[in-house]
């Protein structure tokens, strides 16, 4: 563990470097806002909309009382989504598709002698490489969650047009209800912290992979391994200091 944090950080040293050519950098961030963002898009939407569809089901199912309004439904889904749901389980899907894609990308170069054909071309692989990525991720996943938190809202308001569990008023009330903007706030400081857990670690695994065509497979499981489980551990770290 010691030794690969001690390789973890004199890589990040190398990565967070000025660009030699800004224009390049530019150029390789846009490719990444495509790769990385744009398309995780719809995946994320399918998953958004039906995981608050489930939400509202189950708290309207779970209303027993009739002291509670139905209004609650809304209030529950909306924060749901918004504190744990987008920000913290979308990043662990991201984390195996765009993590995986990263550590693959870079892993293959790395057993292809790709990257040692850049440092004897004098350009810093890990910066030209790794930099557009966490930069990228780190600038377009707040957006995605965003997007993620209207489809997990839409998805519980399908339920009330398509169920008699409650009235699409009253679901609308209930996101209404209580609205804190700090908890927004709160979701997308933690999504720019697992934005970068993701392409950092996925980025180092790859950069770090030796060997042939295993080694890029194992490489790429360790990545998602490993980011996911830094954003569980940074999950609870942020919310101490941010909730408490």
């Amino acid at each position: 563990m010691i030794y690969h944090l001690g390789k973890y950080i004199l890589l990040m040293l190398q990565v967070f470097r000025k660009p030699e050519k800004g224009k390049v950098f530019r150029k390789q961030l846009f490719i990444e806002f495509q790769n990385l963002g744009v398309d995780s898009i719809g995946i994320v939407a399918i998953i958004s909309v039906f995981m608050g569809a489930v939400v509202a089901i189950q708290t309207a199912y779970n209303i027993d009382s009739p002291l509670i309004p139905l209004t609650m439904v809304g209030f529950t889904t909306r924060q749901s989504i918004i504190l744990e749901f987008s920000p913290t389980i979308i990043s662990l899907i991201l984390a195996g598709k765009v993590g995986s894609r990263i550590a693959s990308e870079i892993g293959t170069m790395r057993v292809t002698e790709q990257i040692d054909a850049l440092e004897i071309m004098g350009i810093n692989p890990a910066n030209y490489l790794i930099l557009p990525k966490i930069t990228a991720a780190m600038l377009i996943n707040p957006i995605i969650i965003i997007l993620s938190m209207g489809f997990g809202l839409f998805g519980g308001w399908l339920v009330s047009i398509v169920t008699n569990l409650f009235t699409s008023q009253t679901y609308i009330e209930g996101l209404q209800s209580w609205f804190d903007g700090y908890s927004v706030f709160y979701a997308l400081i933690k999504t720019v912290f697992f934005a970068f857990i993701i392409t950092s670690v996925s980025g180092y695994q790859g950069y770090d992979t030796k060997g042939g065509a295993l080694e890029v497979g194992r490489a790429s499981t360790k990545a998602v391994v490993w980011s996911s489980i830094l954003i569980i551990l940074f999950n609870l770290i942020l919310t101490q200091l941010l909730l408490s």
